[in-house]
């Protein structure tokens, strides 16, 4: 299948070889040009670790460039990118193809399918609750792929299109994804803005300092005491939308194959794997920079709307923006456009798009 990515770091490049080993026809777009500059130059793609060899993605000098004769898109680019790569390709995109956001943030499906819209355009949007692979951006073409994920969910708007993009999904990645009909509950199921919080608040330190650290070594019984916390916030907000969403060891089962157990025990199995990621070595990380305004702003935002207590959520997004010295509820550039929150969930539980952007 001939495949756009828009997005030039880790997950793009994750997937890129991914898609590339398993015979797919790869063309990849950096908004900036600066990512994809080494393999523009006819170097390889390097990819160690879960998927190994050298690939040949083609590159795209511009958006409408990439997406000419694409038969799907890959969103992955993190989600403080979203707003300028989703205002580039919305011109472009045509209904036949398929586009997949690896993975979903911030309902920013909506906002794509809106500016579609008004151009008559109703491409299947197929929203991950999380990234096929997890990797790390070595070299300028470089990647480690520490995982490939064993199961995730999806979500397609509108949901008429359900089966044609999980098809899609499928083909292109393989047969590692349940349906889900609402995208509510996808955006509920992603577990990343809870679990990087707790990492990040309980090894700040080691991030500013550059310290080289395996994540899931450190992911400790006083870790995990804060992230089960964050969790049952997150599972209560999606009981009072009548939306039944994994546990966090829920997801680290089957997105890893762990047994499971208590979920340090779990961390530590996963831990003691070949093959396993290091912790963030600077504060410029996408577990902070993407997950706290798109991931743990959005979860804020719908507690408010179900009238469910959130303290840690809320303690979290105050402290590490007092940390880092800056708003991050107001760096959602996403949200702002879809109008107020209530009514969009309001239209989607009725099966339909709300119109117009604000």
């Amino acid at each position: 299948m001939r495949v756009a990515i828009l997005g030039a770091g880790a997950v793009a490049f994750g997937n890129a070889a991914l898609l590339c080993r398993d015979g797919h026809h790869v063309i990849l777009w950096s908004p900036s040009g600066q990512r994809t500059a080494t393999l523009a130059s006819d170097a390889p793609l390097v990819a160690t670790g879960a998927i190994a060899g050298q690939f040949y993605p083609r590159i795209a000098t511009s958006c409408d460039g990439a997406l000419a004769d694409a038969e799907a898109v890959v969103v992955a680019v993190p989600g403080y990118g979203y707003r300028h790569v989703l205002d580039a390709a919305a011109p472009h995109l045509r209904s036949e193809q398929v586009v997949i956001f690896s993975a979903h943030l911030s309902l920013a499906a909506i906002y794509l399918a809106r500016l579609m819209g008004k151009r008559g355009v109703a491409a299947p949007i197929a929203a991950l609750s999380t990234t096929v692979t997890t990797a790390r951006q070595t070299a300028p073409g470089a990647v480690t792929v520490g995982s490939i994920r064993a199961k995730l969910e999806v979500a397609v708007v509108p949901e008429s299109a359900s089966v044609r993009g999980l098809e899609v999904c499928r083909a292109l990645f393989g047969d590692r994804f349940a349906l889900r009909r609402d995208l509510l509950g996808v955006a509920l199921n992603n577990v990343n803005a809870q679990a990087h919080l707790a990492i990040v608040l309980c090894n700040l330190t080691r991030m500013e300092l550059g310290e080289v650290w395996g994540q899931n070594r450190h992911i400790t019984p006083v870790v995990t005491r804060l992230i089960e916390a964050l969790d049952a916030e997150r599972l209560a907000i999606a009981k009072a939308f009548d939306l039944t969403v994994r546990s966090f060891h829920e997801h680290f089962h089957l997105l890893y194959d762990v047994p499971m157990g208590p979920l340090a025990e779990m961390a530590q199995t996963l831990a003691q794997r070949s093959g396993g990621v290091n912790g963030p070595n600077t504060l410029d990380t996408r577990y902070v920079t993407e997950d706290v305004p798109f991931g743990l702003v959005p979860t804020i935002r719908l507690a408010e709307i179900a009238g469910v207590p959130a303290p840690l959520h809320e303690a979290g997004l105050r402290l590490i923006s007092a940390l880092y010295g800056r708003d991050f509820e107001a760096e959602n550039d996403i949200l702002p456009q879809l109008g107020p929150l209530s009514l969009v969930l309001r239209d989607l539980d009725e099966g339909h798009l709300p119109a117009g952007l604000a």
